[in-house]
């Protein structure tokens, strides 16, 4: 059984409060799983006055994109690397490969470049400059880490876009549900987590390909290839838009105003993906709203930049 550190509820309570300042950070993608991940990136680059990008993680994934996770995870490598050929802002940021596989159970870490890079960055970091931790995946690299070398929860704020509201008649989102022991070390563990739900919640980051037209396609080779992205993403797009999930990861710490949120008591995931309250657990900090507006125009003002 792993024994994880106890930390005082008025530390992580301080630790979840907005940084207010620019943060040291490291992202975890299944990039090619999706076509918010390109954009997370992309936006991440772009926010030099908020964030600055230490590494890329490559995340597994399943569906009918990838033939496991294994595969899924390096196409993730693979769409990182196509990415970095891109945007300039990405040079010399280096990119590890993740877990070829999911967690397979609660006390076992699947061992990867990614999850070693984060536990060496995180043992590296003080308790006043914690490494902020992007996730926008399955959470295994993030989980492997943390079972690696339990001191990191001191260390690291975690920011995932996982699961679906507290509200939401069952959690059995992507993200966490094909990955529900490394989402259990994450809500269990007591890291500072910062909880972005995705039904309920980030649904309302929509756009359409006439927008992305309109403010991204000509915006240089980045805004061609984020235009093409969109542009391939649906044979219609009559009527259609699509929700830019991760993008809401960057933008918390960009702007916490674009996330309203509040302080909840870490939920108990069950089973078969549902939502449970225990008010003796641990404080997280739960992200009640995203400001689609305000989200927007600040990437395709950078866009423009």
């Amino acid at each position: 059984m792993v024994h994880y550190p106890a930390i005082s509820e008025q530390k992580r309570v301080q630790r979840l409060a907005h940084p207010r300042r620019k943060v040291r950070m490291v992202l975890d993608t299944d990039t090619y799983n999706e076509i918010d991940d390109q954009f997370a990136v992309i936006y991440a680059l772009k926010s030099p006055e908020a964030v600055a990008v230490e590494a890329f993680y490559a995340a597994p994934f399943f569906n009918e994109l990838s033939s496991g996770p294994k595969d899924g995870m390096e196409k993730s490598y693979n769409e990182l690397r196509r990415i970095a050929g891109i945007v300039p802002e990405m040079a010399g940021i280096p990119i590890h490969r993740g877990s070829e596989g999911y967690l397979p159970g609660a006390d076992e870490p699947v061992d990867s470049e990614a999850a070693r890079d984060l536990v060496a960055r995180a043992m590296a970091s003080s308790e006043d400059d914690p490494l902020y931790v992007l996730a926008i995946g399955a959470i295994t690299n993030v989980a492997s880490a943390i079972l690696l070398e339990p001191r990191i929860i001191e260390r690291i704020v975690v920011i995932w876009l996982g699961g679906h509201a507290l509200h939401w008649p069952d959690t059995r989102e992507f993200n966490l549900y094909q990955d529900v022991p490394a989402a259990r070390v994450v809500l269990d563990s007591g890291v500072p987590l910062v909880l972005i739900p995705c039904m309920g919640v980030t649904t309302h980051l929509r756009t359409t390909l006439a927008e992305i037209e309109a403010y991204v396609k000509d915006k240089g080779p980045i805004g061609r290839y984020l235009y093409e992205t969109y542009r391939n993403c649906s044979p219609d797009h009559v009527g259609y838009s699509r929700v830019i999930w991760d993008m809401t990861t960057v933008a918390y710490l960009v702007n916490d105003e674009y996330l309203p949120s509040s302080l909840v008591h870490s939920p108990v995931l069950s089973d078969d993906g549902r939502w449970s309250m225990d008010k003796t657990r641990h404080l997280i900090r739960y992200v009640d709203y995203v400001e689609r507006d305000g989200v927007f125009k600040d990437l395709f003002r950078k866009l423009e930049g």
